[in-house]
């Protein structure tokens, strides 16, 4: 086992489990082990309906605008909320999509995408290869689930009320 990972694996209780610990190195990580999904994408000239659509079957909260194989653009469950007036959703997606979005690569560090969303506050950032193709998009629920992983019995089996505190005497988790 590699030497940096040893160091970041300790034994919890009698499980046998290891548990990993959350410090620096592991936000410099590559973005790529966060496993993000494979993008979700469509044409310029697509329809908000058609994006609209897609969005509610696939349940993501964007999609990658995409013309000639190259990322153009990204239209996203805020542009729609916030930029779509009335109920034409004939229009193209063009009309909404935010034009050349802030992109990433699968090696990037994840701080580089926690700083873009934190600065940006965008909650995805595109993904893209070095001919500017989309390769997949990280979302801010991919890197809380990632630092999740590093307590998960402090997250995962809490009460289901912050009220009850203490007095939570029922099954942990659920």
């Amino acid at each position: 086992m590699d030497e940096w990972l040893d160091e970041e694996l300790t034994l919890v209780g009698d499980r046998g489990r290891a548990s990993r610990v959350l410090d620096q190195r592991m936000i410099r990580e590559p973005i790529r082990v966060l496993n993000p999904r494979p993008p979700l994408f469509m044409a310029p000239e697509g329809t908000l309906a058609e994006a609209i659509g897609l969005m509610r079957e696939y349940r993501v909260g964007c999609l990658l605008v995409v013309k000639d194989e190259r990322l153009v653009g990204i239209i996203t469950e805020r542009d729609l909320l916030l930029k779509l007036d009335g109920a034409d959703r004939s229009r193209p997606v063009r009309d909404l999509m935010t034009l050349e979005p802030e992109v990433l690569t699968l090696d990037a560090p994840i701080v580089y995408a926690l700083n873009k969303m934190s600065v940006g506050g965008f909650r995805h950032v595109p993904l893209v290869d070095g001919d500017h193709r989309p390769v997949g998009v990280v979302s801010v629920k991919d890197i809380i689930d990632y630092i999740v992983d590093f307590f998960p019995n402090d997250v995962l089996t809490v009460p289901p009320d912050p009220v009850q505190g203490d007095r939570w005497h029922g099954r942990d988790g659920g």
